[in-house]
């Protein structure tokens, strides 16, 4: 087990440490003062996009007076042993990315693990998330809630992971890209079915804010006109289901008018339910036989 082994007061941070700091995803008003007076003081401001660190700056009417230096994904590890050096040296190192909290499906997970593994000071200055924002907006039960970063790309991959979501009882906040989010859907439509409750988060606190709500098909159909921005989806948990073979028997018979065949709608529908996929495939046999 490790620990900061100090409090955190509303005194200026100390030297000697690594400060992650949460910054505005859109509205400027959202930054902190605690993040105006960590960009004014810090001795080092390690940034994802320096030039998009230094207009943040500017717009809070702050001077960086410390050194700016890059810390985007192609150069954070070759950054890491300079930056370590720095705080041992008795600076304070300041990092931030384009927008929301570093580490978070953005760099800094590397240079907390750096810090923690020497033992160096580390705190955080809370603020804007994207992730817990979509949670709230959603309209959904979030009570219990997890974080699977950016969908995966390709379609069988996707797939795939939704698979996993089939029986999954919490919330679920996800990214994804503009330009793949009706793929997505259409997925999660195929994998999840049409009923599952859902939510797409785009442009959060900025000018065009929009959330809009409701089942994965009518998301689907929505998406298909396209979408701008930045996005976060927000997944329904996944209800309690019979695994009563004879209650099951629609679910598998809509997948089978999908195009699927018999055995593999049973296989799918008895992976998401845990019903016994030659008791779902009989209990189909025996309903059409009795029509």
């Amino acid at each position: 087990m490790t620990t900061n082994g100090s409090v955190m007061s509303a005194e200026p941070i100390s030297a000697g440490r690594l400060v992650l700091a949460a910054t505005p995803m859109g509205d400027i008003g959202d930054a902190s003062q605690r993040l105006r007076d960590a960009l004014a003081t810090a001795d080092v401001v390690a940034a994802e996009d320096t030039r998009r660190t230094r207009s943040l700056a500017k717009a809070l009417g702050v001077e960086i007076t410390g050194r700016v230096v890059s810390f985007y994904d192609h150069v954070e590890a070759a950054r890491i042993p300079m930056l370590l050096e720095q705080i041992e040296s008795g600076s304070t190192v300041l990092l931030v990315t384009d927008a929301g909290m570093p580490s978070v499906s953005d760099p800094g997970y590397r240079m907390v693990a750096a810090c923690v593994e020497r033992g160096l000071p580390i705190t955080c200055l809370p603020g804007p998330s994207a992730v817990t924002t979509a949670l709230a907006l959603s309209g959904l039960p979030v009570e219990r809630f997890c974080f699977d970063g950016f969908a995966p790309r390709k379609s069988g991959q996707r797939k795939e992971w939704l698979r996993t979501l089939t029986s999954e009882p919490r919330a679920v906040a996800f990214f994804e890209a503009p330009h793949r989010l009706a793929d997505c859907l259409a997925d999660a439509v195929e994998i999840l079915g049409p009923d599952r409750r859902a939510a797409v988060c785009r442009e959060l606190t900025k000018t065009y804010e929009e959330v809009v709500r409701g089942n994965l098909a009518e998301l689907a159909a929505w998406s298909v006109e396209g979408a701008r921005g930045e996005i976060t989806v927000v997944l329904e948990g996944a209800q309690k289901v019979s695994e009563d073979p004879a209650d099951l028997v629609s679910q598998v018979e809509l997948l089978a008018a999908g195009g699927l065949r018999l055995k593999d709608a049973c296989a799918e529908v008895s992976a998401a339910t845990g019903a016994s996929r030659r008791e779902l495939y009989d209990a189909v046999l025996a309903s059409r036989s009795a029509e």
